[in-house]
């Protein structure tokens, strides 16, 4: 093992599998391409579903990436030695190509190569599932680690918990995986292993083998396209090689720390309380910066991912208060991470002044109200009756001093107290606001709804874009954001004014006129470079990804985008815009429907 930094782990790993023929592409956006099940991209997996399901990809069969990802399910644990709500997966994909053989041949060179990891094969143990009434045991897999130079007492059988992926829904793809670890220390008695909870074993990759389909409850059948899909935490593996026991002691965060302590006078690690402030205040202001700086680019709301991110800046901001961190200081550590992740990211410096500016706004907004809501709270727990803040007090402070439920909560807890969340939510409804627990439903992982009608809105918001375009030729129209279900499209979009009842007649008049012209809507796969001198609407920064699907209808729209869509638009009824409304500060929402033809 040798030490290595951030950037090096990741250049390191996709020219490896660009040298077994992979194309590298980009990360997609943190916000998922038309999946309502999720809030955030949350697996490097998440953007590649449709082509491990037999879509085409573009850039062919074997493709590398290194991924965004958001995951807030485990907020409460940020500050801890590991968890973190944003993170980079590192991936390699075979879509029907390579199996079995040729991943665990590259895993292993990987690891274990002076030239790439060189972790010693003597300090690696692996997985792999152990067979039940579906499926096999996968001995094959654990034949193949042996052949390359695992310890055959370093190769563990674990059961489906351990050693399964999927389906992601009810059916679909699935199939074994095998896991890599490195072993820390000694075991803690004659039955540790890798699903031990002591520590002694931490997974570093995991190579997961898509060779079945599940067709119902219990049936499993062969998979016709069997892929790889892989998955290496880049924070996790910079730790490891580094010998470092945290991801925040790594070169990550090592400039965002300094700035933080020039600041504060604090020192990080000096004591453990401290510690964890630092750590949330890092977490999170990478987080927010990540999500403002995306190229669909995420502001401050009351709903979905924006809520989301209120909420993490403002416990940012309430945690920098506990180490004297100055008012409006969460824009300074922002630039350290603009500055760290600007050859990884680029659209950070493009966006770079919206970021500090959105975090100033947010910050300067919860500022104002923090110290008299810190007051409130103060009565309010002082007045709690067996231990429980009653609802209605709770709301208030939401309502009246911007405090979201899970500050309020954690408030609480410090005190040793407990909120009356139904009281909440119930005097939520009733000031007809939506309740944040519909949002975190959305948190479940799943696939995108690729079902006819949700296929059909999908081809109705790229008319919906085009129209926008033309109707408001001073505005620099540009998706900000899509929702789609089986009922509904929502798209948000960066317009600087309210689209008025007379604007919104016009759209809904051209998108109808395209769809009563029937015309095609066509697929073609291109260079990027040639879609953007034919005019294609999309996003053309990236450093990676050569070839892109481009879906063009008529002369009326013309954009890059992953699909499904209808293949002619005779089929999608009438287009009907319920409502316009303001996402955020300088983005606009619109939700409509498609009305089915009698």
């Amino acid at each position: 093992m040798r030490p290595i930094r951030s950037n090096e782990l990741r250049e390191l790993y996709l020219n490896f599998f660009k040298s077994k023929g992979h194309s590298i592409i980009p990360s997609a956006s943190l916000i998922p391409e038309n999946d309502p099940t999720v809030l955030f991209t949350t697996a490097g997996m998440h953007p590649l579903v449709p082509y491990l399901l037999g879509e085409k990809h573009p850039e062919g069969t074997r493709l590398t990436d290194v991924q965004k990802c958001v995951r807030t399910g485990d907020i409460d644990e940020v500050g801890d030695d590991s968890h973190c709500t944003f993170f980079e997966m590192l991936g390699n994909w075979s879509l029907g190509d390579f199996f079995k053989d040729e991943q665990i041949a590259w895993s292993y060179e990987f690891l274990t190569d002076e030239k790439y990891l060189g972790i010693p094969s003597d300090q690696l143990a692996v997985t792999c599932f152990e067979g039940d009434e579906d499926a096999p045991k996968d001995e094959y897999s654990a034949a193949l680690w042996e052949k390359q130079g695992i310890k055959k007492e370093n190769i563990y059988f674990l059961p489906k918990k351990h050693n399964w992926w999927g389906p992601a829904g009810l059916t679909g793809p699935c199939g074994p995986d095998s896991e890599m670890f490195l072993i820390r220390r000694p075991k803690c008695g004659p039955n540790c292993g890798p699903d031990c909870d002591c520590g002694a074993f931490l997974e570093i990759w995991n190579d997961v083998f898509m060779e079945y389909n599940k067709v119902g409850e219990g049936q499993f059948e062969p998979l016709a396209q069997k892929n790889v899909d892989t998955g290496m935490g880049l924070e996790r593996v910079t730790c490891i090689m580094n010998g470092k026991e945290s991801v925040y002691d790594t070169d990550l965060f090592e400039d965002a720390i300094k700035v933080i302590e020039e600041l504060t006078g604090k020192k990080y690690g000096e004591d453990p309380e401290v510690t964890r402030a630092f750590r949330i205040v890092l977490d999170h202001t990478r987080t927010a910066t990540m999500m403002i700086g995306d190229r669909k680019g995420i502001t401050p709301s009351n709903v979905d991912q924006g809520y989301v991110l209120r909420r993490i800046i403002r416990r940012a901001v309430r945690y920098g208060r506990n180490i004297d961190l100055p008012d409006g200081s969460l824009k300074d550590v922002a630039q350290a991470f603009i500055d760290k992740y600007k050859d990884a990211y680029p659209e950070l410096i493009e966006n770079e002044a919206k970021i500090k500016e959105e975090l100033e706004k947010e910050e300067t907004k919860f500022q104002r109200t923090l110290q008299k809501g810190l007051k409130e709270f103060g009565k309010a727990a002082d007045k709690a009756e067996n231990g429980i803040i009653d609802g209605v007090t709770v709301f208030h402070l939401y309502d009246t001093y911007g405090f979201p439920v899970e500050i309020t909560e954690e408030l609480a807890t410090e005190r040793g107290l407990k909120i009356d969340k139904e009281g909440y939510e119930k005097s939520f409804a009733e000031h007809q606001s939506k309740s944040k627990a519909g949002a975190e439903g959305k948190f479940a992982a799943g696939l995108a709804d690729h079902q006819e009608e949700t296929v059909k809105l999908h081809t109705a918001t790229h008319l919906l874009q085009a129209a926008l375009q033309k109707v408001l030729p001073e505005e620099d129209i540009k998706q900000k954001g899509s929702n789609i279900t089986a009922e509904r499209l929502r798209f948000d979009f960066s317009c600087s004014r309210p689209v008025t009842k007379e604007e919104q007649k016009q759209v809904e008049d051209l998108v109808n006129e395209v769809i009563a012209q029937d015309l095609p809507v066509v697929m073609e796969e291109m260079p990027m470079t040639e879609a953007a001198e034919r005019g294609f609407f999309g996003v053309f920064e990236s450093k990676y990804g050569e070839r892109v699907k481009t879906y063009s209808i008529g002369d009326f729209s013309r954009e890059i985008c992953g699909g499904p869509h209808v293949e002619h638009t005779g089929v999608l009824g009438t287009f009907k815009i319920k409502k316009e409304q303001s996402s955020s500060s300088g983005v606009r929402r619109i939700k409509a429907v498609l009305i089915p033809k009698e």
